[in-house]
């Protein structure tokens, strides 16, 4: 009780540093937070969107080298191909988003949606959200699927910077749906596991007589490549007002009317200082805002002093994320129907004071036996930059893994189950309405140095670890100068309802914090992909190089290459 009164009490003292107004919130996620309503009228037009992505600078950069970082082989191929052919950073990273739906097709796809940051020379950070939103009629079916957002996305993208024609883009997506491809460990995990089973059952191409597909084995998905052709032949109209949206319409809270009126979002990306550098993430309602919060105060509290996977480390860390995800559980929601305080919550000052507060009481946990385990996080993240210095980082999701366990199979796809996010993340600020995205992990981000240079594209799938997994990379490489692979080699860690889950078996002085905070310990594997896969590329301007890592997590993978004369 008396540890509860402090944390309350301390609760009060960072939100006044903040200028506001809520209740104490625990790590049982029911905090009871209030929203202020908001119009879509307050939604900046197109015409200001058009204004802030014009840089105040001309300068152009020539970089000696290009790179795709996707979370499979043949997807990074896909991408590498597009550049090659003369293709930009927006066009390769639509291709590989395409392709990387083909090789995982449980963690994204044409089904889903995502969120996507791009910047470069004469181009501002410019976001888009093309998540899914909630139909017409208010209504949320069972399986939570909304209306997918990624073949608009991906649309918008290429109307707006895109070089190369459409169809090209789609070309290897459609080769490797049609030719298959070799079915990885992970791939076959994912069959074997969680929601794997009863999303395949029935559908003989995933199986090999009556079991699943091993590793080794080829996938052919024919249904996949005819609805991609289509797409690349009939554009993304197709999807949304013609022969694929027909097939959507049969589907449980997916209606002619809301597919017909899907936009994407033009979403200014948040940004906030972390050490010499400024980290630029996805706008509400997915949680950049909060990524630069626990970073900021992360480092008010001296975490670049203390080795990454140390119990002072993880303290530090587990603090600062603490408070970001009492304002994550606070105050966001759709900005189109609520006020987002993003400002304030990426003020270094204000978080460098609520860091002292923070500082005094460990977060409070539920008791035990209420401690859920930390579950794997899906999605996929695509990071690519081309020779002119155009960086993209892409992250698209189903959300559950296949779209959980009652998304629907359409056209060779699986659906979204976006939606229940609403549920899972139920607070004053995110409820249901019509036209309505919900608050979720995803968080793309670029890393800017002190010239307004993008010096890093990064992002990883992960779930709700996803704000700490990019905590665990960004505290090596900005504050300890740790090289990138070495960054993203870091042990992880994340602290979610009073469960600590860590990668390996923990030191003495480890435990002995756990004992202390009065956790409980969660020591995961590789199977359990609970640590997601960071994929992210790194430009040297002094050298003209692009500079890559590959995370072992997952089926992670880089290429760089010259450019030739």
């Amino acid at each position: 009780m008396q540890r509860a009164r402090i944390h309350a009490l301390v609760s009060m003292s960072l939100l006044a540093v903040l200028f506001t107004v809520t209740g104490c919130t625990t790590e049982s996620d029911e905090p009871a937070p209030t929203a202020t309503p908001e119009t879509p009228d307050d939604t900046p037009s197109p015409t200001e969107t058009d204004e802030q992505s014009e840089s105040p600078t001309t300068a152009t950069v020539e970089l000696d080298q290009y790179g795709v970082a996707a979370a499979h082989p043949e997807a990074v191929a896909a991408g590498m191909q597009i550049l090659e052919q003369g293709g930009n950073a927006v066009d390769a990273a639509i291709a590989t988003g395409f392709a990387i739906s083909v090789v995982e097709p449980y963690a994204s796809g044409i089904g889903g949606g995502g969120a996507t940051l791009l910047a470069g020379p004469g181009i501002e950070p410019t976001g888009y959200d093309y998540r899914e939103v909630v139909a017409e009629n208010g209504s949320i079916p069972a399986s939570g699927t909304g209306v997918p957002g990624m073949v608009h996305g991906m649309a918008t993208l290429h109307e707006e910077h895109g070089s190369l024609e459409w169809a090209e883009l789609l070309a290897p997506a459609i080769d490797l749906a049609d030719g298959g491809f070799e079915v990885t460990e992970l791939l076959a995990q994912r069959f074997r596991n969680d929601w794997g089973p009863a999303s395949i059952e029935g559908l003989e191409h995933f199986h090999n007589g009556s079991q699943p597909l091993e590793a080794g084995d080829t996938l052919i998905q024919q249904d996949l490549a005819a609805t991609l052709t289509t797409l690349a032949e009939d554009g993304a109209d197709a999807f949304y007002t013609g022969s694929i949206a027909d097939q959507l319409t049969q589907v449980d809270g997916l209606d002619a009317e809301t597919l017909a009126e899907y936009e994407t979002d033009n979403a200014p990306p948040v940004r906030g200082q972390f050490g010499d550098y400024e980290f630029v993430s996805a706008a509400p309602p997915l949680p950049g805002a909060a990524v630069i919060q626990q970073l900021q105060i992360a480092e008010s509290l001296g975490v670049a002093e203390a080795e990454p996977g140390s119990a002072e480390y993880i303290d530090r860390t587990s603090q600062a994320w603490a408070t970001a995800k009492n304002s994550v559980f606070t105050h966001f929601g759709d900005p189109d129907f609520v006020d987002v305080p993003t400002d304030l919550l990426t003020d270094p000052e204000a978080n460098a004071e609520a860091a002292q507060a923070a500082a005094e009481v460990a977060p409070s946990v539920p008791p035990k036996g209420e401690r859920p385990e930390v579950q794997a996080g899906n999605t996929t993240h695509i990071t690519v930059v081309d020779s002119e210095g155009l960086t993209v980082s892409m992250t698209n999701t189903l959300t559950s893994f296949w779209g959980g366990n009652e998304s629907e199979y359409v056209g060779g796809f699986f659906l979204n189950d976006q939606l229940s996010r609403f549920e899972a993340i139920e607070t004053q600020a995110n409820q249901p309405e019509p036209g309505r995205k919900s608050v979720s992990w995803s968080a793309p981000a670029l890393v800017l140095d002190d010239q307004q240079r993008v010096v890093m594209g990064i992002g990883t799938p992960g779930g709700r670890t996803i704000p700490n997994i990019l905590t665990s990379v960004m505290v090596p490489w900005a504050l300890q100068d740790a090289p990138l692979q070495e960054a993203i080699d870091a042990p992880r860690h994340s602290l979610q309802d009073g469960v600590l889950a860590v990668e390996q078996e923990p030191t003495q002085e480890v435990r002995d914090l756990i004992d202390q905070r009065d956790w409980e310990l969660q020591t995961t594997t590789r199977a359990d992909a609970v640590f997601g896969s960071v994929q992210a590329l790194e430009i040297d301007y002094d050298d003209a190089s692009v500079i890559g890592a590959k995370d072992s997590r997952r089926d992670a993978e880089f290429a760089i290459s010259d450019v030739q004369d």
